[in-house]
């Protein structure tokens, strides 16, 4: 593939609800560019994009694949680096890897589903990344789809900015073809995507009418001037439409509406026209971060000239096609055999060679210059998010931002021995996925895998499977409960044994009662009058509680709240030890905890749900029937509630899954923890229960 210079390069990332047709806009706009021969087809697992195993199981895409493709524009050839993004939501942090270098966008919409939950997540990435974006209506070949009704939801949802730049010709309830609505003439379809002028159809017309005032009033919302002509009832000329159009689809104020069919690839030569005319180059756009040696704020035009920068976006780490760092070059030329710094890692890696990847296809190429996306293998340190820049002028740029995961379960091997292997597969799955995490969770003896959702850990464990021959198991996560007391009570430990030669003696009197702080397990005072106990001793007093808090008696959870305090006593002048008083303490405190009116105590969390409106009955009824307490709701201006919450940890188990059921999958959640309340007591019967049979076999 030739090398293409910053103003040649366009970046543009498909977007869409999963099952909408990306995969297979991808597919067509390979094949009229001439890349393949023949389509390729998600069912049969031959698409360029989805090359994994899993994708080809699933008939989705899980991982963001780029697929550079070249086509001859207007002005010359262009290079269209093109991001084809998996539409779940589960997968979520592969689109905003792939948005954080993008320059521009295409939201695919199938046009007899309409306006879906993802279509709307796309337009708000575009909103909050201001990329401007053309939607392309796939399934045209459906007679069922009215296009129509779809640009009245579109301008409905998302405003004026809405321009069809189509209507559909059908004949004999098959799509063959569309009425440029920007010039105003008809195009059949001749073969695939390649069409011949012809005679606008009557029976488009009164449609044409409608479509084309919806292209002018959004050209009139452009500016004032415009806006007083378009009221005083004036034409604009085709030069001044084709003007506004091209300076405010770039800007993103004015969003294209086309069409056509994946399966049949028709529609997608004026598809790459339109990529080629009103989508920006990276040289229209400023990289933005910060200078290391200064610390001050950096910015710079996409620039070949001065020297190297770049950041890595994506990293694939797979066994069978090796590791690969994505990037995208920032300022100056990548060449083979350099040496690039790393500016995050502070350390300096070797280039070898450099590569364009298209699906599972690695190409090699000369240089890359700015704006324009490659890959570099086998680099050491250089993780996604990382800065690649020349030592002398060290600039770290914005790492991508990616989605916390909330949703987890608890892992186990299947086969012993299996534990450092599963460490080092699920760090390898880790650096390509960045909404993964493994947490070790020492206090309930379990490892915990986060994720953004159920598919995604299953995913998870195939692929562990697959790739690298280990198998886990997935389990519902124990919950970190504390124990507590709520009485004073008075006991006394003695300890007493004796073995010939020295014996061991130690008697202590306390009283034990809550200390108000949950914050800490314990605290140790003493009243001990007259020496009834030497002083030397309290600290083996103290260790014996500090050991005892460590796991309750009621369900071995550790203790919080307690105050202790060492009243009375007695010991022997020769038999009494550290030892002694430590075990005396130890007698004591588990004779009077469980008298004591024991009580568990489970993690409250803080939870924030944003839902659209008409959701938040359904929303606050679950969080009410999940014990949560509804603390208050507000709006975030944008046709959204924010609920706040304090619910029991526990009860978040399978949260996610529901809340996607209740809102159509456009609720969000976020939670973080907050403190710990007295469990309810048919929980704490139940979990006292759990705690014991487990006990039993172990």
């Amino acid at each position: 593939m030739n090398v293409y210079g910053t103003k040649q390069i366009r970046n543009v990332v498909l977007l869409g609800h999963g099952g909408a047709g990306k995969t297979t806009v991808a597919e067509a706009l390979a094949l009229v560019t001439g890349v393949t021969k023949r389509m390729g087809k998600v069912p049969e697992g031959s698409t360029i994009s989805d090359y994994d195993k899993e994708e080809i199981k699933r008939q989705f895409s899980i991982s963001t694949t780029l697929i550079p493709l070249e086509y001859d524009g207007e002005d010359g050839p262009i290079k269209i680096n093109l991001l084809d993004t998996p539409g779940y939501f589960d997968f979520v942090g592969e689109v905003e890897e792939a948005v954080s270098v993008a320059d521009a966008a295409i939201i695919v919409v199938n046009c007899k589903a309409g306006i879906e939950v993802g279509t709307e997540k796309a337009w708000e990435l575009c909103e909050e990344y201001n990329l401007p974006r053309i939607i392309f209506v796939t399934n045209m070949d459906d007679d069922q789809a009215s296009f129509r009704e779809l640009i009245l939801k579109l301008e409905k949802r998302f405003g004026r900015k809405i321009a069809p730049f189509q209507v559909p010709i059908r004949e004999n309830e098959k799509f063959v073809g569309f009425v440029n609505v920007v010039k105003m003439k008809g195009r059949r379809f001749t073969n695939l995507s390649d069409y011949e002028e012809c005679e606008i159809p009557e029976y488009t017309k009164k449609n044409l009418g409608i479509v084309r005032d919806a292209l002018i009033e959004a050209v009139a919302e452009t500016s004032e001037e415009y806006m007083e002509r378009y009221f005083s009832g004036e034409e604009f000329t085709q030069e001044e439409i084709s003007a506004a159009l091209r300076e405010h689809v770039t800007e993103g104020n004015i969003v294209p509406v086309q069409m056509g069919s994946g399966i049949n690839a028709q529609g997608f030569s004026h598809l790459l026209q339109a990529i080629d005319k009103y989508f920006p180059s990276p040289d229209k756009f400023e990289c933005v971060g910060v200078d290391v040696s200064t610390g001050e704020r950096f910015t710079a035009k996409y620039n070949d000239d001065v020297s190297l920068s770049a950041r890595v976006f994506k990293t694939i780490a797979d066994p069978f096609i090796g590791k690969y760092s994505l990037m995208k070059i920032c300022t100056g030329t990548l060449k083979p055999d350099s040496v690039i710094y790393n500016v995050n890692k502070d350390a300096e890696e070797k280039v070898q060679k450099i590569y364009l990847l298209r699906g599972k296809d690695v190409i090699e190429v000369p240089e890359l210059k700015a704006g324009d996306i490659g890959a570099v293998g086998k680099l050491s340190v250089t993780q996604t998010g990382d800065t690649i820049a020349v030592r002398t002028a060290p600039i770290v740029y914005h790492k991508p931002k990616i989605s916390t995961p909330y949703t987890y379960m608890a892992y186990s091997a299947k086969t012993k021995g299996d534990e450092d292997k599963i460490s080092s597969a699920l760090a390898r799955l880790m650096e390509e996925d960045l909404t993964l995490k493994t947490v070790s969770d020492v206090e309930n003896r379990q490892s915990l895998l986060y994720g953004i959702g159920d598919q995604q850990l299953d995913i998870v464990v195939s692929k562990l499977l697959a790739r690298y021959k280990v198998d886990i198991v997935l389990s519902k996560p124990k919950f970190a409960f504390r124990e507590t007391l709520r009485k004073k009570v008075e006991a006394q430990g003695k300890y007493k044994k004796q073995s010939g030669g020295h014996g061991q003696y130690g008697d202590v009197k306390m009283e034990f009662e809550p200390s108000g702080d949950l914050e800490k397990p314990y605290v140790f005072e003493e009243r001990v009058f007259g020496g009834a106990v030497p002083r030397n001793y309290f600290p083996a007093v103290e260790k014996g509680i500090q050991e005892c808090v460590l796991k309750g008696p009621l369900a071995g959870y550790p203790v919080v709240g307690l105050k202790a305090v060492l009243v009375d006593g007695s010991y022997h002048p020769v038999d009494s030890s550290e030892m002694a008083f430590k075990m005396a303490a130890t007698l004591a405190f588990k004779k009077a905890f469980m008298d004591a009116n024991p009580v568990l105590l489970e993690p409250i969390a803080s939870l924030k749900v944003v839902v659209p409106d008409k959701f938040t009955g359904d929303v606050m009824g679950d969080l009410n029937r999940r014990r949560g307490r509804v603390l208050g709701m507000n709006s975030d201006h944008h046709g959204k509630q924010i609920i706040e919450a304090d619910i029991p940890m526990s009860e978040l188990f399978g949260y996610n899954t529901d809340l996607r059921s209740m809102t159509g999958g456009i609720g969000v959640y976020s939670y973080e923890f907050s403190r710990y309340e007295q469990a309810p007591g048919d929980v704490q019967k139940k979990e006292v229960e759990a705690r014991a049979a487990e006990a039993e076999r172990d």
